[in-house]
């Protein structure tokens, strides 16, 4: 199989999904949006991974590729019908595209925290109610419409995860590795939203948070591709 990876910012990419993927023998084309490189045409390729970014889905005059990454992710997932998986960024421009609303959030949600599965038939299956994951977003889906499916939710966000035809959102992350908070506290946009959330200091703890739960995060990492590849 051939999957095309869609990436904002080169440190947010499929993380341990590579692992997986490579076990597989699935072969990977990466596109990096914000270094100019343009999307190939999608009758190639049998998914479509869109991973997270600083920038947000309203700002197409700031990053010029926002507009045309949504139309292709509109045909991939909503004319084509293929499997899609976005995470955060991702997960929001797919609840754009199918008629839904991003909104900001009153607080970020940041941290290790808690998400209630409410539909185990597809990306969730075999995994329990609650779930520990990776949160760093202040922005949410919000508004989706009747033909889209909401799957999870938290106290603080309620469109978690939802699905649309073979195209999933996951407002959370999961690919993370033990360099994953490293790197992503150097963007001046993800250290912003962490202290403004947790306080001055708070990203050691975030990390030692992360990296506590990091055994348990890969292992539904994992049984997250492993479903995803059942909807093909």
């Amino acid at each position: 199989m051939k999957f095309l990876v869609l990436q904002h910012i080169p440190i947010e990419h499929p993380g341990i999904f590579r692992d997986f993927m490579k076990k597989d023998n699935i072969e990977i084309h990466t596109v990096e949006l914000d270094e100019g490189e343009t999307i190939p045409d999608l009758k190639s390729y049998d998914a479509m991974i869109v991973m997270g970014g600083p920038m947000d889905t309203w700002q197409e005059e700031e990053y010029s590729w926002l507009k045309p990454e949504k139309e292709s992710i509109y045909e991939f997932a909503c004319i084509q019908k293929k499997p899609y998986l976005g995470l955060c960024l991702g997960a929001q421009l797919l609840g754009e595209v199918i008629g839904g609303e991003v909104k900001k959030m009153k607080i970020p949600e940041i941290g290790a925290l808690t998400i209630d599965i409410s539909n185990h038939e597809t990306i969730f299956k075999n995994m329990p109610n609650k779930i520990k994951v990776l949160q760093w977003h202040s922005y949410e889906v919000s508004n989706l419409p009747k033909e889209a499916n909401l799957l999870a939710s938290s106290n603080k966000c309620l469109v978690q995860a939802f699905s649309f035809n073979k195209a999933f959102g996951l407002q959370f992350h999961v690919e993370q590795t033990e360099n994953t908070v490293p790197q992503w506290s150097c963007v001046p946009e993800y250290k912003l939203a962490l202290e403004e959330t947790l306080g001055d200091g708070a990203l050691e703890k975030f990390e030692k948070d992360i990296n506590y739960n990091l055994i348990d995060f890969n292992k539904k990492a994992e049984q997250i591709y492993n479903n995803f590849l059942q909807v093909f």
